[in-house]
Order: structure tokens, then C-alpha cells, then sequence
């Protein structure tokens, strides 16, 4: 019995009770709220449905959860039903109807767990965004990895997701490293605000091999010039190309400079002036942020006239609620946590809903160990360590797992020895090696007769297979909160559950028959328990971006 069932069961127990005029008439509710109760003793669902209607119905909540309980008990798989406390309805089920689970979701695949709660909505999910002008160090890592999972985990729950990257390719940083290119090219120390690292050299060299004209022959500025048009195609072709080998590919890559190429800038600052929340002081143009929530006002045009960096953000934003997106999501680093407060402002004073039309999600910092003691710099990066460092310690699934399993709100130490480690110790082993030994024991089965042909969900009756049922119930319900709190990382910790659950029905319950005795329909149904557990196993690692592997 899934929750959504015993919903309909408590809806349907309510009808009946109104019909009887037992309960008076009201409009009900399409879901009533169903959950696990931490203490497996107190029953396999739970529901505070008599606290959330009984004042609806003018009755106390305990005298509704007792009328309640005596029309439910006679629902369909419901075994017994008890009244805690105030109201709090606890609801018994038979061994079949928890069982007749597994066949719902080996029937389901790949759409078991899928959500509607975001149906309809447009969502744009802005992560990574890069600076164009070095490799993608690890803080950017941990963001495509949490953020790839974030869209997997939001499109499963209805939403239609467009990824996007915002191509910083306006402004002084990337003058820095047109400087740092033309230097390198001419053998010269990089400069003081410049950017070093082996990989400066590279792609000073490649610009140099890929361009006919004699760049170096040209006087500063136009050699610049050309060593910032080529330098930054060059690194941006390799970001994308990291990005893709790490699994992560963007539907949108949005240039900064088109913003002030198309007059985005200057057009959404006129929207802004018209709508009377700009003013002019100190020979400089100002954004009345403080209006809205702002500690401060922001200067948006300069006194020498040129915008300063949020008029940016502004036009950005107007962009994309312009393409139709109903909610805008943006990931940012952990610096950027007095920037949060601007770019509210900056929503509001366009007449949106700041935490509605614009979110933002600040992700903490993130290192990398080996026993405990700080990972050596990368030589081609100069001082960070790169996605790249990362993927050929651990390769590209253990990163994945180990940067989208814990909760961005916290810092995170990756532990290269844990991570490269074949052993239950290490949680992306952990994972596939469970979803594998289901494929396994599926693939046992098949050569010994064992067969789908049969199904007794009332035979799932050990301790064992009644946990893991109850675990793989759970899914649906962890996928929507997930999507919900934007925190992916919830996946990861309920499928390491899972795959404890699934051990253990594996050491207790055997799916084929011991040596010469024949095939019974317990193990055709425990084969339907087995496969549900890949079911869910494999749509957990797949709404992370990490495979799930047949045999390991």
C-alpha cells in the first residue's frame, strides 16, 4: 500500500462518514497528509489528518480520529487502526498490502517516484558560471555536481528545466587574463593582478599556433585584444569540455556582453526609472534598493557613466523572466553571501516575489584530503585544485556521489583514500554495489527457473523484506522534498538506506532455492522484491548523474 493509497482509503472513509451523517458536509481536501512513523512499533503509516480537519467538521480531534478509525478499519489491506494522544491516527496494514508495493514499482521503472508538484512551472536553474579564465576549481565542481543533480531532482518532480551557464565575458577579469596570456607569449612574468598556472602558457601557445597574423609583431592593446578573443573561446571550449566529461552538459550558455551589446542594460534600467525606484545623486545613478530590503542602495551607472556590476544582474534577471521563466534559480558561491540581499531588492523593485520568482542557494567551501591532511595544489592551475584533479583521483562517479551527498550548508573535506576505497566504507561502493548485486541475484534467478510469473505479496512476511518495503515506499515522498528544499543531497543518504535494507533481505531471504529443491512462489515474489529494489536503487543514482553499474 502506498501513502497515496491509504490517502484515497481516508478520503473515501471520510465520504462515507458524511454520507452517514456522522460527519457533517464539507469540501475535502485531494490528499490527506500520510508518513512512516519513526517508531516501526506505532504502526507501517501514520497521519495527524485529525488535527489538520477535525475543526472543519466542528468536532474535537480525538472524537473525529475515533469515528475516523471505526469507518477505516474496513479498508481495503487495513489491518488494524489506533488512536495516540490527541488525534494521531496510526493504521496497521496487512503483509499484502504492503507487499503488493514491489509490483507497483517494478511495473512503474523508471517512473516510480516521479512527482507532478512542479508541473507546469518554467524553471531556470543558473549554476557553475564559471569565470572564463582558468580551469574549473573544486568549489565550481561541488556546484556542477549538486546542481546537475538539483535539475535531475526538480524535472522528476514535474518541472521543465533549463539548465544555464552565464559566460562572464564582460569586464575587468577577463582583461587580467588577456594580460596574463599576452605576458606568458612574450615570456615575460605574469602580471601582478594576472593569472598564473601552467595552463596560461598552453593556451598563450595554442593562440599563437591557431592564429595567421604575427600577434606578437601587434602593439600591446590590439595584441591583448586578440589574446582576449581567442584566449577566452579557447578556455571556455575547454570548461564545457570538463563540464561534459563530468557528466554535466547546459542547455543555455548566456554571454555577459550580449547584455550590453543588445542594450539589455540600458533598456531594463529605463524599466526601473519608469517605475520610480531610481535617482540620480553624486553625478551617479542609483537602484532605491534599500526600498526593498537592501541595507544600502546601489549605484547602477557610475559617475563616469559606466554600469557598475549589479546593472548586470539587473538586465539578467529581466532576461530571463523575459524567455517565460516562472522561478529563476541561482547557485552561488560562499562569498557571495552580501549579495543576496541585492539582487532580492533587485526582484522586488521589478514587481516579483523574492524566494518565488528569484531563489539563490549559497554553497560552502570545499577541499580535498588525503589522511587527513590537505591535497597538494595543481601545477597547471597554479594555486586550486581542478575538477580535473578531482576526476583522476576518484573518477567521475565517486565525485559526483561524495560532492552531491552532503547538504551545501556545510563546508565538506573529500577524502581521497575513502572515496578510491572497494568497501562498504566508501558510500558510492556502498550504492552500486548493492543496485549490482540485485542485477546479480536477478540474473541467478533467471538460470534457475525463477521467474516473474507468480506474485503473493501476503508471502512478504520477514522482518527484513517488511523494512525494505517500507524503505522503498519512502522514495516518492523523499524525491518530492528533495525537490522542494533544493537539496538533492537527500537522495543520496535514503539510497544508502535502501542499500542497508537491501543487504539485509539479501542475508535473510534467498530469492533462489537452496541446492536441489524445487522453485516455490516465495521466491518468484521475493524475485519482484529484488527487482523493485533495482527499481528505486538505480532512479536514486540516476537523479544524482551517477551509473548504476550491473556488476562491479
Amino acid at each position: 500500500m502506498t501513502p497515496e493509497q491509504l490517502s484515497a482509503s481516508i478520503l473515501a472513509a471520510l465520504r462515507t462518514l458524511m454520507l452517514k451523517g456522522q460527519l457533517q458536509l464539507v469540501e475535502l481536501p485531494e490528499l490527506v497528509n500520510v508518513e512512516r512513523p519513526k517508531n516501526r512499533e506505532h504502526g507501517d503509516w501514520a497521519t495527524n489528518v485529525a488535527m489538520q480537519l477535525s475543526g472543519k467538521f466542528g468536532v474535537k480531534p480525538r472524537e473525529f480520529a475515533e469515528r475516523l478509525q471505526a469507518e477505516l478499519i474496513h479498508a481495503e489491506g487495513v489491518e488494524r487502526v489506533d488512536i495516540a494522544g490527541p488525534g494521531f491516527i496510526n493504521v496497521f496494514v496487512s503483509d499484502a498490502a504492503a507487499g503488493a508495493l514491489a509490483k507497483v514499482i517494478v511495473e512503474a521503472g523508471n517512473a516510480y517516484g516521479r512527482g507532478s508538484e512542479l508541473s507546469g512551472v518554467k524553471l531556470n536553474l543558473e549554476f557553475v558560471s564559471a569565470n572564463p579564465t582558468g580551469p574549473i576549481h573544486l568549489g565550481g565542481t561541488r556546484w556542477a555536481a549538486v546542481g546537475d543533480s538539483l535539475a535531475r531532482v526538480l524535472a522528476f518532480a514535474g518541472a521543465q528545466v533549463t539548465r544555464e551557464y552565464y559566460f562572464n565575458d564582460h569586464g575587468a577579469q577577463v582583461d587580467r587574463f588577456a594580460r596574463s596570456l599576452l605576458a606568458s607569449a612574450r615570456g615575460l612574468e605574469a602580471p601582478e593582478d594576472g593569472y598564473s598556472g601552467d595552463y596560461i602558457g598552453e593556451i598563450a601557445q595554442r593562440v599563437l599556433a591557431e592564429t595567421a597574423e604575427d600577434i606578437l609583431a601587434l602593439d600591446d592593446g590590439l595584441a591583448q585584444e586578440k589574446f582576449r578573443l581567442a584566449g577566452v573561446d579557447l578556455m571556455f571550449g575547454q570548461i564545457r569540455e570538463s563540464l561534459h566529461h563530468f557528466g554535466v552538459d547546459f542547455d543555455v550558455f548566456f554571454h555577459e556582453n550580449s547584455l550590453y551589446e543588445s542594450k539589455a542594460v540600458e533598456k531594463s534600467l529605463t524599466k526601473l526609472t519608469e517605475l520610480g525606484h531610481t535617482f540620480e545623486a553624486e553625478g551617479a545613478t542609483w537602484l532605491r534598493s534599500t526600498t526593498f530590503g537592501d541595507d544600502r542602495d546601489r549605484v547602477v551607472i557610475k559617475s563616469d557613466g559606466d554600469a557598475a556590476y549589479i546593472a548586470g544582474d539587473i538586465a539578467y534577471y529581466q532576461d530571463k523572466r523575459s524567455r517565460g521563466f516562472d522561478r529563476c534559480i541561482y547557485m552561488l558561491g560562499a562569498d557571495h553571501h552580501g549579495y543576496v540581499p541585492r539582487m532580492m531588492a533587485l526582484c522586488a523593485a521589478f514587481g516579483d516575489t523574492p524566494g518565488v520568482n528569484m531563489e539563490i542557494l549559497i554553497g560552502q567551501l570545499v577541499s580535498l584530503v588525503r589522511d587527513g591532511e590537505p591535497v597538494r595544489m595543481s601545477k597547471r592551475a597554479g594555486n586550486v585544485v581542478t575538477m580535473e584533479d578531482l576526476v583522476d583521483a576518484v573518477g567521475v562517479d565517486a565525485a559526483r556521489y561524495a560532492l552531491a551527498r552532503s547538504s551545501i550548508n556545510s563546508t565538506l573535506d573529500i577524502d581521497i583514500e575513502q572515496l578510491s576505497k572497494k568497501t562498504n566504507d566508501n558510500p558510492v561502493f556502498y550504492v552500486q554495489y548493492a543496485h549490482a548485486r540485485t542485477k546479480q541475484v536477478s540474473k541467478n534467478a533467471a538460470a534457475l527457473g525463477v521467474d516473474l510469473s507468480e506474485f503473493d505479496p501476503g508471502l512478504l512476511s520477514h522482518p527484513s523484506e517488511a523494512e525494505l518495503i517500507s524503505k522503498l515506499s519512502e522514495f516518492p515522498r523523499l524525491a518530492a522534498q528533495a525537490a522542494e528544499f533544493r537539496e538533492p543531497h537527500r537522495v543520496a543518504r535514503f539510497i544508502e538506506e535502501v542499500a542497508g535494507s537491501y543487504h539485509r533481505f539479501y542475508d535473510n531471504c534467498r530469492v533462489t532455492p537452496m541446492g536441489e529443491n524445487p522453485v516455490e512462489s516465495v521466491h518468484r515474489t521475493r524475485l519482484w522484491l529484488n527487482n523493485a529494489a533495482t527499481v528505486v536503487l538505480a532512479n536514486g543514482l540516476e537523479l544524482l548523474g551517477v551509473s548504476a553499474p550491473e556488476r562491479m
